[in-house]
């Protein structure tokens, strides 16, 4: 009996000749041999689940199965699935790895995390991988690279809802150094600000950089960033839909 093989298809947000993308080629050969990469030409951070409809779109075959796309992570999984990828649908959609962590309201802002939405959406089983740091030590991209594969193999074996996309974030540390994986849920930060550095232009114009300037407090034992923190990877499922039930029924009584 012939057995078909893993299709996987491996995107990000950091772009095509990112270290992350290098890493999670790796953890998906690992998986499998039917590998198709589509990525962003260019860097897409903080590119949510923005898709481009007043622009059109080009696309750059590097090699065999890969190919880059000049729009945002969603663009790439949408061109991917209905323009690129011959034959049968990907089974497996493997988005990262990215530059820093996708943890707390990062999965708001992250086109890492957008990529493995729009996978959920069209019928894909979606991770997203994020490898954490803090400045100024070097990146640990092979605490991903070596445990990778091994998160990816149990979460496939145990499955989970259609509606639903895991999120996992690498901790801080050196492979050997990683404590254990822990299930956790999405966490807050105590801050949040928005940095505007207020610029001129050689022209005399005034534009702006943003950035943000965030202060870790207190976390949760059951978070993503405080698993983290902890020397843990993190593995966090996220539901598609948004419905805040206890609020909805609350509601249900004021609008008969």
């Amino acid at each position: 009996m012939t057995v078909t093989p893993l299709r996987i298809l491996v995107t990000n947000d950091d772009g095509i000749n990112a270290p992350g993308l290098k890493v999670l080629e790796k953890i998906a050969r690992a998986l499998s041999d039917d590998i198709w990469v589509v990525a962003p030409e260019h860097e897409q951070s903080g590119a949510s689940h923005s898709l481009t409809l007043t622009d059109p779109l080009r696309v750059r075959h590097i090699s065999k199965r890969r190919f880059a796309v000049d729009g945002t992570p969603t663009d790439c999984v949408v061109m991917a699935i209905n323009m690129i990828v011959e034959g049968r649908k990907p089974d497996l959609l493997l988005s990262g790895v990215n530059r820093g962590s996708n943890v707390a309201e990062d999965v708001t802002y992250s086109g890492t995390v957008a990529a493995a939405m729009e996978g959920t959406l069209l019928g894909i089983p979606s991770i997203a991988m994020s490898q954490v740091f803090a400045r100024p030590e070097p990146i640990h991209w092979s605490t991903a690279e070596k445990h990778g594969p091994g998160v990816v193999r149990k979460l496939r074996k145990a499955g989970w809802p259609t509606d639903v996309l895991i999120n996992v974030n690498f901790p801080p540390v050196k492979a050997h150094a990683v404590t254990g994986t822990v299930v956790t849920v999405q966490g807050r930060r105590d801050v949040g600000k928005i940095k505007i550095h207020e610029r001129e232009d050689p022209r005399g114009g005034n534009y702006y950089w943003l950035g943000f300037r965030r202060q870790q407090g207190k976390t949760g034992a059951a978070t993503d960033l405080g698993a983290t923190m902890r020397g843990q990877i993190s593995v966090t499922p996220l539901k598609m839909n948004f419905t805040h039930g206890a609020t909805r029924k609350a509601l249900q009584a004021i609008f008969k």
